[in-house]
């Protein structure tokens, strides 16, 4: 059949004016005319293309030509439909994708057949027959094969061993010549073409090494010789046949998402593009849209350095293909929505014209045509009027991505700094110290010193070579931010100690080497605030969530990180100790944002909170299920039981570092429950407790349960009712007016809430009340008493214990007339309230309430730059007043 001489459906003659290959197929297969024009209405499927091969014959003597047939058909078929606007890019490469799979599925089951017959089956040395497991690569692994492209592909079996046949050979073998003929299969020029070109080069040792591998010697190429490309190139790895996939998954897991936050892997795949430009350079290649500046591979680099660097510590970016990728990122904030979306347009154009430019020979080529000729079909092929508005935009796209893909890898430490000489020659204090003077250090001397002493540690001297030159790169740009800031000296001192704690962690410091803008926010935050410093210091892999700017969005959306925490936990069963370790990472990290809001001053004291509260009811909310399931022998699938906050956590004003106050309550029948629940409290108190690598969650208090240290650890509901209404001290009333349900079964947290608005609302004689919670904040004052003539904010009279009791004393003696009186309000709305019913005087409620408010904010002020709770008498002498004048009213007694 002759293009031009015989008739053809619009839509093919269309492809045919573009194509050449098209041409030359329509010309040589007399068949395939007839065949597009009857597929041509939809994309072609796995069903369709395996039909296709079984009506030309399967077996070794057609294989090849069957093979060959099809790819003619299906390359035909999705280019008519994407030069006709039919298929999108998605289609064009799931299509070519799925032809892959299907045609090395069939080479696979043909030949084996055929190797099993002459050898017999493959067997382990228990007699468990094998299989070959064929990897999918690169753009085939990621579903994102072009039409002209070669594939990669690894081979690999599971367990060494023998052939079952007369004819014994090794696995080994057996598997070497499946390999061997699947390439023939597929590769080989015949006079029917070729199917696909294979590339083999990404196994193990590359062209030196063997076709095939075991298990057992993949994994030991990881650990001793894998390369950090090669991490990057089996990101994408995919298995197309054989069914031990998962034991294979959790081989190459660990070797390419690492537990870690690995931002070294950015000055690695800096090294493997610089190698590539060069060649690309070499070669006179620059018009070249896949390794060319702002090119395909630039795109691919940017979405997959970040899945090295997180993949391990955040599953959702353990994806393939680039789109999906960069959506990921999108949505975590690792790129900005406008990045993303340059990035992804620039891609769909890229990969859309790289079809196009093979489309005209069935040539792999990503090469910009050099005649005008074929520009001008380029142009026409892309939908635009010519070739010059046609480059336009592609030089549009292609800085974009360059532009993006400098700012992910330019190397901020390539430029030399004016303070390199100075951290060099650190050990010359005398000459460093004029410097630091200029730079604004008020005491250069003693930062001249420090800095010596970093230089001249054993630590720094005996660092590897790699690691000390991130240091080298780092600390000139630490001591000019450190003098940036407020108090240099300060930060110098508080960012030298991070460094220490951090010097041997190659990746932490190739972050702050990395990203200016997360050493920079480091100084200011320590700077800021003692604490800080000290809690990054402990927890270095914060340094992560500077680089995040929704830090800075101020209202937690705890729902989001209920449902992404659940997720990922179920995923990690039953690995306990890798769950502990989730947890205390998360809750670090949302403490850590919250404390840079905090110093940002985007928060309240009132607001921060309720924050950190609501952030410790979902630990333990998270918790409970977690340890459940760890409980071997347990009678239900759901347990009966409740977490009750006490304290801080029950008056919702949990600071950074405060304890928890729990008790465990539980409503149920069954003759092993005390025994069961018991169990599981402990559990999960150790579960909140217990040191692991990633830190504690919380230190935890239980001696507020019926009874004490020498009381149960857990109390069914109708004991702690009775224990509350006839055991119970004043002050454990007292507790009660600020305890609450945190997690756990709700019907038991609704019981325990009727129970406590029945204890508060008890009539009590005033008088004796009054005598008893004197004698306890006698008893209070004396465990505190200080000799510091600095005002203690909580202790000291006047102060916050003392609102306190004032409140504890009006909800007690008043509830059981104001039912008010029992909400679980604060003490500021509950002052206010008491003031509203006349038992107080409303406006010295209210001054209370400013008190009070101040004290708190005092009081944190203390804490996040690391000291005690003591401040001038004077700064606070105004506050206490109303204070002590309402326990005066209140007890009689100043």
């Amino acid at each position: 059949m002759s293009v031009d001489s015989s008739p053809l459906p619009e839509a093919l003659r269309r492809a045919a004016s573009i194509s050449r290959f098209m041409r030359r197929m329509l010309d040589s297969r007399p068949w395939l005319a007839a065949q597009l024009a009857g597929s041509l209405a939809q994309p072609l499927d796995s069903e369709a293309m395996s039909s296709f091969l079984a009506s030309r014959g399967l077996d070794e003597a057609r294989l090849r030509a069957s093979l060959r047939h099809l790819r003619s058909w299906v390359v035909c078929h999705v280019l008519t439909r994407d030069l006709n606007g039919l298929a999108d890019l998605a289609e064009v490469t799931e299509t070519m994708t799925v032809l892959a799979e299907v045609t090395i599925r069939a080479a696979y089951e043909v030949l084996r057949e055929g190797l099993v017959a002459r050898y017999g089956a493959p067997l382990s040395p228990t007699g468990w027959e094998q299989e070959l497991l064929v990897i999918g690569m690169g753009k085939l692994g990621g579903r994102e094969l072009n039409v002209s492209s070669d594939i990669d592909l690894i081979f690999v079996y599971p367990e060494d061993g023998d052939t079952g046949g007369n004819k014994v050979i090794s696995n080994f073998e057996f598997f070497e010549r499946l390999g061997k003929q699947m390439i023939q299969a597929l590769a080989d020029v015949t006079e029917h073409g070729q199917v696909f070109r294979v590339d083999m080069r990404l196994r193990p040792n590359g062209d030196s090494g063997p076709l095939v591998c075991s298990f057992d010697a993949l994994e030991n190429y990881f650990i001793t010789q894998g390369r950090e490309w090669e991490r990057y190139a089996w990101i994408k790895a995919r298995v197309l046949a054989g069914e031990r996939y998962h034991e294979l998954e959790q081989i190459a897991h660990p070797f390419v998402f690492r537990k870690y936050l690995d931002f070294g892997s950015i000055n690695a795949m800096r090294a493997l593009h610089a190698q590539i430009r060069r060649e690309v350079t070499r070669r006179d290649r620059v018009n070249n849209i896949k390794l060319g500046p702002g090119g395909i591979r630039e795109i691919e680099f940017t979405a997959q350095v970040f899945q090295l660097i997180r993949g391990g510590r955040e599953p959702g970016l353990q994806v393939r293909a680039t789109l999906d990728v960069l959506a990921v990122l999108g949505e975590r904030g690792m790129l900005t929505p406008q990045t993303v979306r340059e990035l992804a347009e620039a891609y769909d154009f890229l990969r859309r014209l790289e079809h196009r430019l093979q489309y005209l020979d069935d040539a792999q080529t990503h090469d910009l045509p050099g005649n005008d000729a074929d520009r001008e079909c380029i142009a026409r092929a892309m939908n635009f009027p010519d070739y010059a508005s046609f480059l336009t935009v592609l030089d549009h796209h292609r800085a974009a991505v360059s532009r993006h893909f400098d700012h992910v890898f330019g190397d901020p430490s390539e430029e030399a700094h004016t303070l390199d000489s100075m951290w060099a020659a650190a050990r010359d204090v005398e000459q460093a110290e004029p410097i630091l003077s200029r730079l604004g250090y008020g005491d250069p001397s003693g930062a001249a010193h420090r800095l010596a002493a970093l230089h001249g540690s054993a630590r720094y001297q005996q660092l590897p070579n790699h690691i000390r030159s991130r240091l080298d790169a780092l600390m000139p740009r630490v001591v000019e931010v450190a003098a940036a800031t407020p108090g240099p000296d300060e930060t110098l001192a508080r960012c030298l100690d991070l460094i220490e704690a951090i010097s041997r962690r190659g990746a932490y410091l190739a972050l702050l080497q990395q990203y200016p803008q997360a050493l920079r926010r480091v100084a200011d935050l320590v700077g800021a605030s003692r604490w800080a410093a000290q809690y990054l210091t402990r927890h270095p892999i914060l340094l992560d969530e500077l680089l995040d700017d929704r830090n800075l969005e101020p209202a937690p959306d705890w729902d989001a990180l209920r449902t992404q925490m659940r997720a990922t936990l179920d995923a990690l069963e039953p690995d306990m100790e890798r769950q502990m370790d989730v947890m205390r990472e998360q809750h670090h990290a949302q403490v850590f944002r919250l404390l840079t809001q905090d110093i940002a001053g985007l928060l309240t004291v009132e607001k921060l909170a309720d924050h950190l509260s609501a952030l410790a009811d979902l630990m333990l909310e998270l918790a409970l299920p977690l340890v459940w399931r760890k409980i071997k022998i347990r009678h239900r699938d759901d347990p009966a039981f409740a977490v009750i906050a006490y304290g801080k956590l029950g008056g919702k004003e949990l600071g950074y570092a405060s304890d928890l106050d729990i008790v465990f309550l539980f409503d149920d029948p069954a003759p092993e429950a005390l025994e069961v629940y018991t169990r599981l409290a402990q559990r999960i108190n150790t579960w909140l407790s217990s040191q692991t690598a990633a830190g504690i969650l919380f230190e935890t208090d239980l001696r507020l349960r019926p009874n004490g240290d020498s009381g149960l650890l857990v109390t069914s509901i109708e004991s702690f009712r009775k224990y509350q209404l006839e055991s119970a001290w004043v002050w454990e009333h007292q507790a009660l007016t600020r305890a609450r349900f945190a997690a756990g079964d709700a019907t038991i947290g609704a019981a325990f809430e009727r129970i406590r608005c029945e204890v508060l609302r008890l009539p009590r004689d005033l008088d004796t009340l009054r005598a008893e919670v004197l004698a306890m904040r006698r008893k209070m004052s004396d465990a505190h008493a200080g000799k510091s003539e600095r005002f203690n904010l909580k202790h000291d009279a006047g102060g916050l214990v003392d609102v306190e009791f004032l409140v504890q004393y009006l909800v007690l003696g008043h509830a059981h007339r104001y039912p008010e009186l029992t909400g679980n309000l604060g003490n500021i709305a509950l002052l206010r309230i008491a003031g509203e019913l006349g038992l107080i005087p409303a406006e010295l409620a209210t001054r209370c309430g400013d008190s009070y408010r101040l004290f708190r904010r005092l009081q944190h002020r203390q804490r996040l730059n690391g000291l005690l709770s003591l401040v001038d008498p004077d700064e606070v002498a105004a506050a206490r007043e109303p204070v002590q004048a309402l326990w005066a009213i209140v007890f009689g007694s100043a």
